[in-house]
């Protein structure tokens, strides 16, 4: 569903952004920077001062970007090493920023009690859990299995953080924010689990290839 909504965002609506910068001559990796700083900003400055809304809304406007730079890779027909890189690494520094943002929020509020810092807990939690999650695909990748799955991905995280923290601010019905970070903190463990359980199993069976290929040798290790 997800995919089908970048698909109609970046393929109709924001296309005329998309052929602009490609005649300003702007490069995808500058629309994905901007996007970042854009994404923090309004997480970093307005979360923490209990700007909720205007703080969706500036992330949101920025989000975009993350439509935008990849559909002008591919109108410029250009596959980036760096590229992939780069937009892998900004995203998590956008979403650290997101939840961060909110901790800071939790942090700041003036009747500040034990629930304001259980949910700064649970908004690092999601900020940890996240980038664990993205990394042990990466990693996982990177040793030539694969660790796809779970029930959080990235594009599952911002979307539901962001809406909820809105419809929060809007309705004044904080109760919105807090569930999501209870359901965020439970789904990123468990995606967390699945994807170390998942490369578990490819490991045991590509050590018992290996071992069975080069008897009386052992596979050697690789440590990040």
């Amino acid at each position: 569903m997800l995919e089908r909504f970048k698909e109609f965002w970046g393929g109709t609506v924001l296309f005329p952004f998309v052929r602009l910068f490609l005649r300003l001559g702007i490069s995808p990796d500058a629309v994905t920077l901007v996007g970042t700083i854009g994404v923090c900003a309004g997480a970093l400055i307005f979360f923490p001062q209990g700007h909720l809304l205007i703080g969706v809304l500036v992330i949101t406007a920025f989000v975009f970007s993350d439509l935008i730079d990849g559909r002008m890779a591919r109108e410029l027909g250009r596959k980036s090493r760096f590229g992939a890189f780069w937009d892998s690494t900004l995203d998590r520094i956008g979403d650290g920023a997101v939840f961060g943002g909110l901790a800071l929020y939790f942090a700041g509020l003036t009747d500040h009690d034990g629930a304001s810092d259980l949910y700064l807990c649970l908004a690092l939690w999601c900020l940890v859990m996240g980038s664990v999650t993205s990394y042990a695909r990466a990693r996982a990748e990177s040793l030539g299995m694969d660790a796809k799955g779970g029930i959080a991905e990235r594009s599952d995280r911002l979307v539901s953080i962001l809406v909820m923290t809105g419809l929060s601010a809007i309705f004044d019905l904080p109760v919105l924010m807090y569930v999501t970070l209870w359901v965020l903190a439970a789904a990123t463990a468990y995606t967390v689990v699945f994807r170390v359980a998942k490369v578990y199993r490819q490991a045991r069976k590509l050590d018992a290839a290996d071992a069975a290929a080069a008897p009386g040798e052992s596979a050697p290790e690789t440590h990040s």
